[in-house]
């Protein structure tokens, strides 16, 4: 059995969008229903959402059987030493793309790197357990550091003032633009929409557009998702599985509630 070729990555080369939604319900069950949606990529949530690592490879499992759908895994923390052994495990669970939250510095990114690719350009821990489908794709030890693929994210004031030097470190494969927390570290908790933002947040795709790095970024405002793929963004995350079910719900009992009680202040005749 040949290592299997990482799609996603192959598309961001190739400077192909690809969407995407964002998974927090922390469950297969759910994550295969989205899984069957039509989406590129699914982003399984380990900082932000009660995910561990069986269910993280519950729904990298369940998504797997979606061959359009690639199941991308956010993990909790990517610095020092409790970051290093949480990327070899996510990587060892067969999640071949990583996102990872708050890189300021273009060390970190570097160190990330690092985590991700076995020696000699690494210092990821020999395994690959079910990445490698337990040795059955023979060559995975020699071929996983071309099939791994590299999210960091620039969310801070910090992370853009080195936004140049992050995105020509070798290995990070795209920089991820985090709205609500860049919102915060400028000064504008809870409103990303804020003009000063949303400009950070256009330089920041044409900077690392220039660098040759895929730039991606989630919001749920669709006019915005399309403004930000016309500028180059190239993988974009354009709703939350958590979002869309309290929206239709809230808006679902609504419509019955108000139903009720104009009923009820009409009067029956």
């Amino acid at each position: 059995m040949n290592t299997p070729i990482n799609a996603f990555k192959k598309a961001l080369v190739e400077r192909r969008a690809q969407i995407g939604l964002w998974l927090g319900l922390a469950d297969s069950y759910s994550a295969e229903i989205c899984a069957g949606a039509g989406f590129d990529w699914l982003l399984i949530d380990g900082e932000h959402s009660p995910n561990g690592l069986r269910s993280v490879l519950q729904q990298a499992q369940a998504i797997a059987a979606y061959p359009g759908s690639h199941a991308i895994a956010r993990v909790p923390v990517g610095h020092g030493h409790v970051g290093t052994a949480l990327i070899k495990q996510y990587l060892d669970l067969g999640v071949e793309t990583l996102l990872v939250p708050m890189v300021d510095t273009a060390e970190q990114a570097r160190d990330i790197v690092r985590a991700m690719r076995y020696p000699p350009t690494g210092v990821r821990g020999m395994g690959g357990a079910r990445a490698s489908r337990w040795g059955r794709y023979p060559a995975y030890p020699r071929e996983a550091n071309d099939q791994v693929c590299l999210l960091v994210q620039a969310e801070t004031r910090e992370a853009l003032a080195n936004l140049d030097a992050i995105a020509a470190v070798e290995g990070v494969d795209g920089v991820f633009i985090g709205p609500a927390d860049l919102s915060a570290s400028m000064g504008h908790v809870g409103n990303p929409g804020h003009a000063e933002v949303q400009t950070a947040i256009r330089d920041a795709i044409e900077r690392i557009n220039r660098a040759g790095k895929a730039a991606g970024i989630l919001t749920t405002d669709e006019a915005l998702s399309r403004e930000y793929l016309q500028l180059g963004a190239l993988f974009v995350a354009v709703g939350l599985d958590t979002n869309l079910l309290a929206r239709g719900t809230s808006a679902l009992a609504a419509r019955f509630k108000d139903g009720v009680k104009a009923q009820a202040a009409g009067g029956s005749y």
